[in-house]
């Protein structure tokens, strides 16, 4: 199973959009597709119609346990999404706890990482949505991830969120044994605005061995999706989102972009 983060320090950058349309898409491929939902607000969970604040099986209750044995086991908290091929893993409010509760309990970051070995015949890939802050829950999905996706929205702000995040990731990758390769993602480009291009170019200039050198689009299909419950990559795959998402999939797995990134990262 191969294990995909999707991060960023800041909120509303398109982490949720990018995981649950990467995962329709790999779906549509005939790949066994499992969604994490590891943030507190649970808008991965709700977008399939869960309701974090009253979830009771939930990512959550794999942190119960001792060390890095998760409370349950990850099986018995599987939620099917409607879609064939793709399940989730939802959250719950409650995980804005664990935090506080769990203090520097060692094994804890591992959790994550046993949970997954345990689906690891289930599915061919994980896809985890993380909390836009660091802390456990970010830990857990950044020691167990293969590759990083790093949604960054294509205006000032985001750009300075992005920078914060690059330095977590420094720190991450220097306590790992073995480090992950990562892809910067531009999101929510407008190309009707001037500040839009400005942060592309700034992007570019900035972070270009490390980004994708496409864009994922607004589009107002993306929140009509949500609604349904359903990736776009699945509802309207013909649309300009989808078709973003596509292209990007296609960079991900292809040769070219492994490579370069074993060269970054050697």
């Amino acid at each position: 199973m191969k294990i995909w983060a999707v991060a960023n320090q800041k909120g509303g950058v398109g982490k949720t959009t990018t995981a649950v349309n990467l995962a329709g898409h790999l779906v549509k491929q005939g790949l066994r597709v499992l969604l994490v939902d590891m943030d507190p607000h649970g808008s991965m969970s709700a977008y399939f119609g869960l309701d974090p604040d009253s979830q009771e099986k939930s990512v959550y209750q794999l942190f119960q346990g001792s060390g890095v044995q998760t409370g349950a086991p990850a099986h018995e908290i599987l939620h099917d999404t409607g879609i064939e091929g793709l399940q989730l893993l939802p959250s719950s409010t409650a995980l804005a706890t664990l935090d506080r509760q769990l203090g520097t309990q060692e094994g804890k970051g591992l959790v994550m990482t046993h949970a997954l070995s345990q689906l690891e015949q289930e599915f061919d890939y994980a896809l985890l949505d993380c909390p836009p802050l660091l802390g456990i829950l970010m830990v857990n999905a950044l020691a167990a991830c293969e590759h990083l996706l790093l949604p960054v929205q294509t205006e000032f702000l985001a750009i300075k969120g992005l920078e914060r995040m690059m330095r977590t990731l420094k720190m991450i990758r220097r306590a790992r044994s073995n480090t992950f390769e990562y892809t910067i993602v531009p999101t929510m480009f407008d190309r009707r605005t001037r500040a839009a291009f400005d942060s592309l170019k700034t992007l570019r200039e900035q972070y270009g061995g490390d980004l994708w050198e496409s864009v994922i689009p607004i589009d107002t299909k993306f929140r009509e999706a949500s609604k349904q419950g359903m990736p776009l990559s699945i509802m309207l795959p013909s649309s300009r989102g989808a078709k973003a998402y596509a292209a990007l999939l296609s960079y991900l797995l292809s040769g070219r972009n492994h490579e370069r990134l074993q060269q970054v990262n050697s």
